[in-house]
Formats: C-alpha cells, structure tokens, sequence
C-alpha cells in the first residue's frame, strides 16, 4: 500500500500546490486507516506496516528522488529519509540497491485477504452482495436499472466501481485509460536463504525504473517480484490474457536472478497477471456518468490503488450522499483529465515507448547511454512510473 507522496509534482501541476499536499496527507492516512480497520474487525491481511524503499539500482538512477522530497520538506508533508548504503544493504534485499529512500508511512498486504475480510465485515453490517451476477446492461433512468442475465434490479443510486473492465460497457471511456498488464511470480519458500540475503520482513522495495520492479518477501519467507508495464491490450479489450500465468516469466527471471545473486534460480511456484487500468495522468477519476445525477464511477488507479480506494471510496460515497466537500471539490472528481490516441494509433504507439523504456532502461544498467530517440520516447511514459522524475 504505497501513498501519492513521490507523485507530489504531478498532482501539483493538475490540481495546484495546496491541494496537492492535502492529497500526499490524505493518502498517507488511508494506509493508517486501512490497518486500522483491519484491526479493529480482526481481519488478517498479513498487513504490515513497515514501510516502503525507493531505490536507483544504476547511476542513471540516483538523484531523482531528492528533489520531490525537497519539495514535500519545504509542504511539510515529508515522510522520506535518505538511506545509507549499509541499511539498503541489511534491509533492502538486493545488492544493486545503491541509494535509496524510506518511508514508514506505507505497508504490504495480501489483497486477496484484504478483499475477503472486507466481504465479511460488509456481509455483517447487512450488505446484501450477489456474486457471479455479471451486469449486462445499465439503463439510465429514476430509478436506474441494472439488468443481468436472471433479472433486472431496479436502483436509486448505482456506483461503478469496475477498475479496467469498465471500458468494456462504457465505451465513452475508451480513450480516458489504457489497460496494461502487471505481472508477477513467487517463489516456493526459501527459508534461511531469504534471511541471508538481507531483509528486514514486510518492507516493500520498488527501484526507481518507469516500468518498476516491485518486491517483498512474504509472511511464510517467500520472495514475490513484480514488474509493470508489459502487455498493452489493443482497443482496452480485457481478455483472458488478464487472468493466468504470465507471459513474461523469462523476463522476470532474468530480472530476479540479476537483483538477488543469492536466490539466482530460486524456484517460482506460481505467476500471474493482472490488468491494470492506467489513465492519462497516472491518477484515478470520479464523477457522474453521462450527467446522469444517480449514477457515478471511479476507476483507472494505474496501478496504484489499494490505499487510494479508501480516498475513493470517501469520493464516491459523498457523491451519493450529495455532500459537498474537500472531497467532491477535489480535480479527481471532476472526470477523466486526460485521453490517449484512438487505435490504432494507441496500441501501436504504446508499443513503441515501451519498447523505448526497455532500450534506455537496459543501458543504463549496463551504465551506458542511452540513444537519444528511447530518451525522447520514455519521457512520454513519465506518469507510469510510481515516482516523478524532475528534468
């Protein structure tokens, strides 16, 4: 669960500087409040609140974090910490961690707990849920109705919150989100192996790249890596390609044999997929949909979304309700701030900047310079990645 702390210099630049603070402040309470309400309804998420690294595993790397925590100590919002080489060393896991940041104010959690524990307490306070009831239609109207292949159910309010399969009915958003694919392994357990590598257990670690490398270790001492940006899905099309292992294991291999040596060819137990629902700014969007004034969505949380659900949900929720707040004021609820190409021009120009991250992001871990024409084109992938880089 990581906050929009490292993000500040692009939500100052869409929403202005005050508000973008509140954002950072309000982010880093959702993490709180998350544990929190897991305690407090004895929800086992394997949650631990110990903290985040950013790091820069090659020089190309090093320095692009000082600036946007200059920029938040000068708010007062700072929660990050500049790290010596010998706590990235004894915490941080990999040896090509050569500088890096930590912030306490984040935490690691199994989402698939976290989803069935908020089941639970949603089913105890008298929710009615009705699982593998797909909806096939929403027809507007007071009441709406949300139609499904055994009956129509009638509603005053309807939100949608559909992450990247909103696009799939709702093709006014077609343009408003590109749908991209994280991909994942883990390995069997490891144990003293995972110790002896250098660990300080249930931090979390993303180096400083566009499309990250994510990781951590795991309560029962497995090691899961994590890598954003691999497979774009041409016309948002959410496909089968989502929900397996993935494609791209010898790429996470390479990737995990080259950032732990120790653990080089450590056995994966399983890989997966998912769909990421990226926007245009790297920040999800609420609102009303098609000015229909009992019907609202929010989606396209880019990949990082499990703290900033909380804040969406408090967006959605004053939307329902008709509260005019800091909330229903903010830019995130005033719709989609940005669009990408019609296909097929999306797809294919998708395609190319990855391509071009993956050139200029493999030379320089081979501390060389990249050409100038991958340099141009990353820039264009700058809201991808989980921190600002400022020029």
């Amino acid at each position: 669960m990581l906050t929009w702390s490292t993000k500040f210099p692009t939500l100052k630049r869409l929403f202005g500087e005050e508000h973008a603070a509140w954002l950072v402040k309000e982010s880093e309470q959702a993490v709180l409040e998350i544990d929190d309400f897991c305690q407090q309804h004895n929800i086992d998420a394997q949650l631990s609140l110990k903290g985040v690294y950013y790091t820069a595993t090659n020089h190309a790397q090093t320095g692009g974090m000082q600036p946007v925590v200059d920029e938040l100590k000068r708010l007062e919002v700072n929660s990050w910490r500049h790290c010596q080489a010998e706590e990235l060393r004894a915490n941080a896991g990999s040896p090509r961690n050569i500088e890096g940041f930590h912030s306490p104010v984040a935490a690691s959690v199994q989402p698939a707990l976290l989803a069935r524990g908020l089941r639970r307490v949603a089913i105890e306070l008298g929710v009615e849920l009705y699982e593998n009831t797909p909806m096939t239609r929403l027809d507007y109207g007071k009441p709406a109705t949300v139609c499904t292949p055994t009956g129509n159910i009638q509603a005053q309010q309807v939100v949608l919150a559909l992450n990247a399969w909103m696009v799939e009915q709702f093709k006014q958003f077609k343009s408003s989100i590109v749908v991209v694919s994280s991909d994942m392994v883990i390995t069997k357990p490891l144990g003293d192996a995972l110790s002896q590598s250098g660990w300080q257990t249930g931090s979390s670690v993303l180096d400083s790249r566009i499309f990250v490398h994510y990781y951590r270790d795991t309560p029962d001492g497995r090691l899961m890596l994590g890598k954003g940006g691999n497979q774009f899905s041409f016309n948002n099309q959410v496909n089968a390609m989502f929900n397996k292992p993935t494609r791209y294991q010898e790429l996470l291999r390479k990737s995990f044999d080259k950032l732990f040596p120790r653990l080089k060819g450590a056995e994966f137990a399983y890989s997966w997929t998912g769909g990421s629902d990226r926007s245009a700014t790297g920040f999800p969007f609420f609102g009303e949909l098609d000015n229909q004034s009992n019907i609202f969505y929010g989606f396209g949380y880019s990949g990082n979304g499990v703290a900033q659900t909380r804040m969406g949900g408090k967006i959605l929720s004053s939307l329902v309700l008709g509260i005019e707040n800091e909330w229903t004021k903010s830019g995130l609820a005033k719709g989609p701030l940005g669009h990408f190409p019609p296909e097929p021009f999306r797809w294919t120009g998708a395609m190319m900047v990855r391509n071009a991250v993956r050139r200029k992001e493999e030379a320089e871990d081979n501390e060389q310079t990249p050409f100038i024409w991958d340099k141009w084109l990353a820039k264009l992938a700058g809201p991808a990645g989980k921190a600002d880089k400022l020029d």
